[in-house]
């Protein structure tokens, strides 16, 4: 079976753990936490955001992927209150999605960003990259007030508004294109060609919003989710191209 990209050979080298941030509301925040092993160079830090699905094994491999080529890497689980729901049901993880609200994501993503520069060995300096969902929050934590140095947003959907049915919503007050001019780092958007949710032209408009900050990349024969290796979407060769180029959009923005 052919490797994934980014895939851990030697799993001694890499550390991970589960641990608790500080959360929005003042609570603790479940996550999993992914570093090398051993002493070393000082590490930039990694929140890794997952899928609608949660902070599922898939997600604390990439955090693992991560770790091994030299970063600090944590995924928080922004279902920690609730519970994650069932992968299965496509309707309550689109339910759970639309729930959650946009503020409170945020600031777990900026509480996951102090806990990850609090390490030992941490440089300061924090990427952020999500995927589905969570590259949708990741473009919301990079227009915040507190952003990270470097996002990445993986085929983030409902960028021009709050879903399909509606422009905005309670838990999704301001769409994510609305607060592109407030992009405070380096942005790369990631798009399979044969997605819909975003679609190459959403992404697209969201660049001409946010203005020279943001980076598109669409990737040929891919659509939604094609990095995911352990779902029907996975396109090996697109994942096999995204791999080194969003290490080097990251490594040149951190280090």
């Amino acid at each position: 079976m052919t490797a994934v990209p980014g895939q851990v050979a030697d799993p001694s080298a890499v550390v991970g753990e589960d641990v608790e941030l500080p959360g929005a509301e003042g609570d603790a925040v479940r996550g999993y936490l992914a570093r090398p092993r051993g002493a070393g160079a000082a590490c930039a830090g990694i929140v890794v955001v997952h899928e609608a699905f949660g902070l599922n094994e898939h997600i604390r491999d990439v955090a693992r992927r991560f770790a091994n080529v030299g970063y600090h890497a944590l995924a928080p689980d922004l279902y920690t209150r609730e519970g994650a729901p069932p992968e299965g049901d496509r309707e309550a993880v689109f339910a759970a999605i639309g729930a959650l609200p946009d503020a409170r994501a945020v600031a777990d993503l900026q509480g996951a960003a102090a806990f990850l520069r609090e390490l030992p060995g941490a440089t300061g300096r924090i990427g952020s990259i999500g995927f589905c969902s969570g590259g949708r929050q990741t473009l919301l934590f990079a227009c915040s007030d507190d952003a990270p140095n470097a996002a990445v947003d993986c085929w983030g959907g409902s960028i021009l508004r709050a879903g399909p049915d509606a422009q905005t919503t309670p838990a999704r007050p301001v769409p994510p294109i609305d607060l592109a001019d407030r992009l405070a780092c380096p942005v790369l958007l990631v798009a399979g060609a044969e997605d819909a949710n975003p679609s190459p032209a959403d992404v697209e408009a969201f660049a001409r919003a946010a203005g020279h900050e943001a980076t598109v990349q669409v990737y040929e024969g891919a659509g939604h989710a094609f990095f995911a290796d352990y779902r029907p979407m996975y396109r090996p060769e697109a994942a096999a191209r995204l791999w080194p180029e969003l290490l080097a959009f990251l490594d040149a923005h951190l280090h």
